[in-house]
């Protein structure tokens, strides 16, 4: 292989690939990252073998098409340290030149035939989704799944795929988030029925920084046992979770029987904070007291203090009090815009509250109990 490359694109490249290398591994070769060059064509690989992900590097002039195999912290940081815009890559027997206008490495590599194929997205049935609007969803489902969990099915975001929809899920348990959005079906794609469509959670979040700022459209296939993702530049991964999902329909209440406060993120969001600053080791919790035209918050006395926090809401239920975990509504409401309306639904103090926004979010929350 010999071919010359924009350093800031290879390094684009390298940043999207890179969080999938496994720090440990049972294969060694998987620490590295592939570089394939076709034509004007190029693209980084990485695998754990349970995730895998192929992107397409820009801007680079190939000489002489090949592949090679280069170990994932050093090409990084040549990437990184590197000042030269352009760098020359040229395989020599088992190792790599890499050579800038001042400076000059040299790299082992492994076999690249060794290396996990990575093909490129073949699939003719799949759902179209804006990529935004995805990448606005797994912000809005991820945090809330199990991490520490030998329950496998709560440690990914259940998706659902309809004709014109998809419907993302993600609990620990204890909350629930749930968001739907626009989608359309390509060749009558759908979620397979009684299968799982559980993603990892880490997949979900290494899905996040993928997507970054793009505006067009992914595409996303279901296909026996993991998930297809199409992006503008990479193709990804991932095998799906094992394990029975909850009836995540049944956890929510029907709203006729709430009382609803009408409440603004970032108001709100800056009182929780408040009234968790002396929360000590023993209690996680904070009381929320909701009366006729107002909320006030407080968080039983402790070795570091107490707090009283009051916040005007539109609300003329019955006076309820409720004890609620602080963080998980710090989770919640730190993925929402400041300024975004926010309902909730209250029933009574030993009952699930669930918030709910107007472009079809809602969030369940458990009362807390030592």
């Amino acid at each position: 292989m010999n071919l010359v490359g924009e350093r800031e694109k290879l390094l684009s490249a390298f940043q999207m690939v890179s969080p999938v290398v496994p720090s440990r591994t049972t294969h060694p070769i998987l620490q590295n990252i592939k570089l394939e060059a076709d034509g004007d064509h190029g693209y980084l690989l990485a695998s754990d073998s349970d995730i895998s992900i192929r992107v397409k590097v820009d801007g680079l002039q190939v000489e002489e098409a090949g592949s090679v195999v280069l170990p994932t912290s050093r090409f990084g940081r040549i990437l990184r340290e590197s000042s030269d815009e352009q760098l020359k890559l040229k395989t020599e027997e088992k190792t790599t030149l890499i050579k800038g206008s001042r400076s000059e490495f040299r790299l082992p590599g492994e076999d690249p035939q060794e290396f996990p194929t990575i093909a490129p997205f073949a699939e003719t049935r799949y759902h179209e989704i804006p990529a935004k609007n995805f990448r606005e969803m797994i912000r809005r489902t991820v945090f809330a799944t199990e991490t520490e969990s030998s329950r496998f099915a709560l440690g990914g975001v259940l998706i659902e795929l309809e004709e014109e929809k998809v419907t993302m899920v993600g609990t620990d348990g204890r909350r629930m988030a749930v968001v739907e959005g626009n989608a359309q079906a390509v060749g009558g794609h759908r979620t397979p029925e009684g299968g799982n469509s559980i993603i990892p959670s880490r997949a979900m979040s290494i899905l996040e920084r993928l997507l970054g700022d793009e505006e067009g459209a992914i595409q996303l296939a279901i296909r026996g046992n993991e998930v297809v993702v199409q992006t503008e530049r990479a193709t990804f991964f991932s095998n799906l979770l094992e394990g029975r999902f909850p009836r995540w329909q049944a956890v929510f209440p029907k709203q006729s029987e709430a009382d609803c406060a009408d409440l603004v993120v970032g108001p709100f969001f800056s009182a929780v904070r408040q009234a968790a600053i002396v929360i000590g080791e023993e209690s996680h919790a904070v009381y929320f007291q909701f009366e006729n035209g107002s909320l006030t918050l407080s968080a039983e006395p402790s070795q570091y203090g107490e707090s009283k926090v009051e916040l005007p809401v539109a609300y003329e239920g019955e006076s309820l009090s409720i004890k609620l975990n602080p963080v998980f509504l710090t989770e919640f409401l730190r993925v929402l815009e400041p300024d975004r309306s926010l309902q909730a639904e209250l029933r009574d103090p030993d009952k699930a509250v669930v918030f709910a926004t107007e472009d079809n979010y809602r969030y369940v929350v458990m009362p807390y109990s030592n």
